[in-house]
């Protein structure tokens, strides 16, 4: 199992430029470096590397993972933190320190959590460790491009390392050139690529690995805020709303809002159904809410870890959640965030929502 969720070991068999940039690293002696490369560029591979490398020379070293599909350190649909105070084979073997919620595996329309997360976990890193190192996503071209450049504009690195098959990041590296210095590398010929079918395994392996042994709590929501959606918020429905809302639409509304003049409902439909947004009235599919992945988001705002929605208990104000969370840990949670990803324990995942679906 280990082999097959970790596509990048740690291996000195690396081309020439690789061991070039750790010494270039070593001699500076401390420093902030982002990864840049498209998808099975080897980014991962030479993060591993040079990580090892510099830790076998006396450094304390941080890794930020935000390839929030493609997780090293788990889970997914996170940016994490971890430090390496020893050598590892593979960066998953690297203990998570903090985690930042963006609740979904594609980042490009959440591109605002995941730039947050990063220069978050950024800053942590820098306090504690003498490099930190920043593993991306291989998401290059159209909003990638947008969020590569954003990135960088938030953590403003010392270096932005680019790992090129040609030529194909020329306009990229021109774009951030001014707010990093920049060193471009040669994606190793030996890398394999992988297909998206072997990737999606890959991830269903890691969400299996992470909720392994989870177990079912009960979230009052009535005592816990709720964000990530418009649910939660305004006055609730008198029971007349309700009433005149499900006579109308065919629906069955478990629970519901006023928010600013809109109707804001969590509903099922006995019928054919007619969903009313953009006309006074914002519907939340009942079933788009079960297997929904949500964070335990602590006071300072980052994850404790995730859950998965089982059972929205509307009428007695309690969510059931699988999670692998101990008790202690799940005690410090001051907020439940909904993600935009269903997934099912055993890693398979069901859909990816919109962000106004919620």
């Amino acid at each position: 199992m280990e082999a097959f969720i970790n596509k990048a070991a740690y291996t000195r068999e690396v081309p020439e430029d690789r061991t070039e940039l750790v010494d270039a690293l070593a001699s500076a002696g401390k420093g902030t470096v982002m990864f840049v490369g498209d998808v099975d560029s080897g980014k991962t591979t030479t993060v591993t590397f040079v990580a090892n490398e510099l830790v076998g020379r006396g450094y304390r070293v941080a890794i930020v993972d935000s390839d929030v599909g493609q997780k090293s350190i788990l889970p997914p649909a996170t940016v994490s933190l971890g430090f390496l105070e020893s050598q590892v084979e593979h960066l998953s073997q690297v203990k998570p320190f903090a985690h930042y919620f963006v609740g979904i595996t594609t980042p490009s329309e959440y591109m605002g959590e995941t730039v947050i997360g990063v220069k978050r976990l950024v800053e942590i890193g820098r306090r504690n460790a003498d490099f930190v190192l920043i593993d991306t996503t291989g998401f290059i071209r159209g909003r990638g491009f947008e969020l590569k450049r954003l990135k960088v504009e938030a953590v403003l690195p010392d270096l932005v390392v680019f790992i090129e098959k040609g030529n194909e990041m020329e306009k990229l590296k021109h774009a951030v050139s001014g707010l990093a210095e920049v060193v471009t590398l040669k994606a190793s010929p030996s890398l394999r690529p992988h297909s998206p079918g072997e990737r999606r395994e890959i991830r269903r392996a890691k969400w299996r690995s992470y909720f392994k042994g989870s177990r079912l709590v009960e979230v009052d929501v009535s005592g816990i805020p709720v964000t990530g959606t418009i649910m939660f918020s305004g006055r609730p429905l008198t029971l007349e709303e309700r009433e005149l809302l499900e006579k109308l639409q065919e629906w069955v509304v478990f629970a519901g809002w006023k928010v600013k003049g809109e109707y804001v409902v969590a509903k099922a439909d006995l019928g054919k159904g007619r969903t009313c947004r953009g006309n006074g009235v914002h519907a939340v599919d009942f079933e788009s809410l079960s297997n929904l992945l949500v964070g335990f988001i602590d006071e300072n705002g980052l994850c404790l870890g995730l859950g998965i929605l089982k059972w929205p208990r509307f009428s007695d104000g309690v969510f059931e959640v699988l999670t692998p969370i101990d008790e202690e840990t799940l005690a410090l949670a001051s907020e439940l965030r909904l993600g935009r990803l269903r997934v099912t324990e055993d890693g398979e995942e069901l859909s990816l929502l919109q962000r106004d679906d919620l």
